[in-house]
């Protein structure tokens, strides 16, 4: 039987370790996660998802603010992990990756060497992908360039966002996970080296000036940009009297509704009732789903209802 740490923060992480929690072949001895954060209007200090399901389970819970501390790393080899499963967490020094016997792995949304970074599911739906997937490999220096144990190829839907991408993904992720470390138990894990490409699209942490909508670009190209970051951290842009509008779906119009003559990019149009749109590169932009700064979120046709578009 393996002994298994598991590592990992949000929900995102969350249905891996329940698999592996269920898993007959193992038992995770314990889990490493963030420290608790201050979150909400009171600031309370809020425990990760993976630790609620952790204690859940009654699982040991480490929560180190250095992961090169000895104090730590004493204590995490104190559990004589032959394992290590590694989802949604920080990038681990060596000493900790390379601890376990059968060392680390981690489960990465993106079917790799594609969308190596932080953000793989929001830049697949941004750069309008039609597929996507889950890929099991084994930690080594460099983020996520590891040797490929498993993938699991997935299409996106035209109608997916971030939010219905990110849930799909952290189910197959799971199911990946588990079928993962079956084969390492088994000793029947394959390790395939990555493809050296140069047309890899990488995958950055998003910052929130990347939510800003570039009126310039074609409309298609802002709608999956839209998708990309909906529900969150969501996309965004200015109205003419300088208020923020954020930006939850959009579509863009028929070619036919399109055909007058365009005005320049980011010229904002509405009938004020039933419609609120946005000049592109090469047609309108049309507004479904927004929430006005200090408002809630709104389909833009209750949104006018209240809401007269600035001159």
């Amino acid at each position: 039987m393996l002994n298994i740490v598991f590592m990992g923060t949000p929900d995102f992480a969350v249905p891996t370790l329940e698999s592996l929690l269920e898993w007959p072949g193992g038992r995770v001895v314990a889990v490493v996660t963030a420290p608790d954060r201050p979150a909400g209007r009171g600031r309370k200090l809020q425990a990760s998802a993976v630790k609620v399901a952790a204690e859940a389970h009654g699982v040991p819970v480490l929560q180190p603010t250095n992961l090169k501390s000895q104090d730590f790393q004493a204590e995490l080899k104190s559990f004589g992990a032959d394992l290590q499963v590694v989802v949604a967490f920080r990038m681990l020094p060596e000493a900790v990756w390379n601890m376990p016997r059968l060392g680390s792995i981690n489960i990465h949304a993106s079917l790799l060497p594609q969308y190596r970074g932080a953000a793989p599911i929001n830049w697949a739906l941004m750069h309008g992908d039609t597929e996507t997937g889950v890929t099991s490999f084994f930690l080594r220096h460099e983020i996520d360039t590891g040797d490929l144990i498993l993938q699991d190829r997935m299409p996106i839907a035209p109608e997916d966002d971030f939010g219905s991408l990110y849930d799909k993904l952290k189910t197959a992720g799971a199911a990946l996970a588990r079928r993962s470390v079956e084969a390492i138990a088994a000793g029947n894990a394959p390790s395939t080296p990555q493809e050296q490409r140069d047309n890899l699209r990488p995958a950055p942490k998003i910052q929130k000036e990347t939510g800003r909508l570039d009126f310039t670009r074609p409309a298609t190209e802002l709608v999956n940009w839209v998708r990309g970051l909906s529900p969150t951290p969501t996309a965004f842009a200015t109205l003419p009297d300088g208020r923020t509008l954020k930006i939850f779906r959009a579509q863009t119009l028929p070619a036919d509704a399109a055909a007058e003559q365009l005005p320049a990019p980011g010229t904002w149009a509405s009938d004020g009732k039933h419609h609120l749109r946005v000049a592109a590169a090469d047609g309108w932009l049309d507004l479904l789903d927004v929430q006005l700064e200090g408002k809630k979120r709104l389909p833009v046709k209750e949104l006018l209802l209240g809401f007269k578009l600035p001159a």
